[in-house]
């Protein structure tokens, strides 16, 4: 990603205060609806906050293809929630590996403890070491899963198996392969997403 465009990103909160319109419920939950967002080829390539989308769509350098049906408005601009943006100049993205965060782990893990299955909101979950750091488990995608409070007492410094628990699915990198895969689980509840995604 381009540090142009990466500097936008990550800019967002010096931009206009928006708040939710008229047709659009006042706690903010609009800010923070998924858009998809597109490279200029149309590929999918990632999955952003209202907020974030908006500011590329102000800043130029996103288009929106598709709206959400609401609006948010500033001072003096009134603007319609996208659904679906598209960046104007293509970017490569050579492999799309994440950077390791607890954000992106729990991303990976769908916000769901990979021991019980259980999907909680963010703040419920831990992040567990399936090698234990005292046993000399490191802190990478491999050796990191979403974990709710309860598995993660019962498991304590033991390994899955030692504690009577199994992993329901090996630990792997957030790599393109799982961005689209994330991407088309989200695409599911958002039908403006479903021809960009299903191919």
């Amino acid at each position: 990603m381009s540090g142009k465009l990466h500097n936008s990103i990550r800019m967002h909160a010096s931009a206009p205060v928006l708040v939710a319109g008229a047709h659009q419920a006042t706690d903010g939950h609009a800010l923070h609806t998924p858009v998809l967002v597109l490279n200029a080829s149309y590929e999918p390539i990632n999955v952003c906050a209202a907020r974030r989308a908006i500011v590329l769509v102000l800043k130029g350098l996103a288009m929106t293809e598709e709206e959400n049906g609401h609006f948010l408005h500033a001072a003096r601009l009134a603007v319609r929630v996208p659904s679906v943006i598209r960046l104007l100049e293509y970017r490569r993205i050579p492999h799309q590996t994440r950077a390791l965060s607890r954000k992106n782990i729990l991303l990976r893990d769908r916000n769901s403890c990979q021991y019980c299955g259980t999907v909680l909101p963010s703040g419920e979950l831990t992040l567990d070491h399936v090698i234990p750091r005292s046993r000399g488990g490191s802190s990478t995608w491999e050796n990191l899963v979403a974990c709710c409070h309860p598995c993660n007492r019962q498991k304590g410094n033991h390994l899955a198996a030692e504690a009577g628990m199994k992993l329901m699915r090996e630990p792997r990198a957030f790599n393109l392969h799982t961005s689209r895969h994330i991407m088309r689980l989200m695409g599911r509840s958002d039908d403006r997403w479903r021809k960009y995604l299903f191919y």
